[in-house]
């Protein structure tokens, strides 16, 4: 099967839409959802990803993905055929609709994985180290984050989609992701029971305490609904973006390897290995003697303290 990569019109489509939103913002008043050097900043990491992004995806996702499909689906008798002993699937609409189902599913547990595990939140924390949230965000990505994301889907190509399909579902989760970074787009009532939308995704890019690690879903919510990452949107909330350990830079090198830094200098906290593995692969703002806090911990201690103290706001950590 003969196809383009929808990514490769993703560039000028991404630079197009952020243009539109950065001049409406700038003619309505809007003069504070974008900062020229965090766009600045936002602007180099998308142009690094974009560079080393297709040398990366041609070497770890093509090459990894054709392996892995020839491999484990070989021809037999002229015709594909997965080593489980079924016909390898084939491009019939509901083999799409199956590979962009599993697609979202393989995005949520990647995405949430980076949340969870503190040595991929280093390469992730870049996306969310703006305390802007617009389409210019968007484009704020990890560098290292294409060293491993691959990893995640090969399983895809290995039970038999096709290697050109299973990347064409990546890049409509791609765009949809993009535009989701907006805050001009409300909230769209029964699409919301769903789809992931633009206010469930300013939930995710909150660093409010409720808010924290929500809303991972690619295009739909249904898996942060089963699995309990789910969280709705409130009005009544000021929603603060950002991180609550920025990197307090708007140098490239500063964000993208702050994280890294912080890691090493926590593993030199305690002499045992089981520490030092735990700061790297453990969650986020664990420690081995309760100085910081992970997620799970400061949404503990600030539901412990609504209840102690009804009616008074706890959104953010000290």
């Amino acid at each position: 099967m003969d196809f383009t990569n929808p990514l490769v019109y993703g560039a000028p489509a991404f630079i197009a839409f952020i243009l539109l939103e950065l001049t409406y913002s700038k003619t309505h008043g809007d003069d504070d959802l974008y900062d020229w050097k965090d766009f600045a900043a936002s602007s180099v990491m998308g142009i690094g990803s974009a560079i080393i992004g297709p040398l990366l995806k041609v070497i770890l996702l093509v090459v990894l993905f054709e392996y892995a499909y020839e491999l484990f689906n070989p021809l037999v008798d002229g015709v594909r055929t997965n080593i489980m002993g079924y016909k390898s699937f084939g491009y019939a609409w509901y083999v799409w609709l199956l590979c962009q189902l599993a697609d979202d599913f393989t995005y949520y547990w990647f995405h949430r994985a980076n949340h969870e595990i503190r040595i991929l939140w280093a390469a992730h924390i870049v996306h969310h180290s703006s305390d802007n949230f617009n389409l210019g965000t968007a484009i704020r990505n990890g560098w290292f984050t294409l060293l491993y994301k691959p990893f995640f889907y090969v399983w895809m190509p290995i039970i038999g989609f096709p290697v050109e399909m299973v990347v064409v579902c990546l890049a409509i989760e791609s765009f949809w992701q993009f535009q989701l970074h907006s805050q001009y787009v409300p909230k769209m009532g029964f699409i919301e029971k769903i789809f992931n939308t633009h206010t469930m995704h300013q939930v995710h890019h909150a660093q409010n305490v409720e808010y924290l690690d929500k809303n991972h879903g690619g295009f739909l919510n249904f898996f942060d609904k089963i699995f309990g990452t789910w969280k709705e949107y409130d009005e009544n909330i000021d929603v603060k973006f950002g991180v609550i350990h920025a990197p307090n830079s708007n140098n490239p090198i500063v964000i993208l390897t702050h994280e890294f830094k912080d890691i090493w200098a926590d593993t030199k906290k305690s002499k045992k290995l089981s520490h030092k593995l735990m700061y790297i692969f453990g969650p986020p703002g664990w420690s081995h003697d309760g100085s910081t806090m992970t997620v799970k911990q400061q949404q503990r201690l600030s539901e412990e303290q609504k209840q102690a103290n009804p009616g008074v706001s706890f959104d953010r950590p000290n």
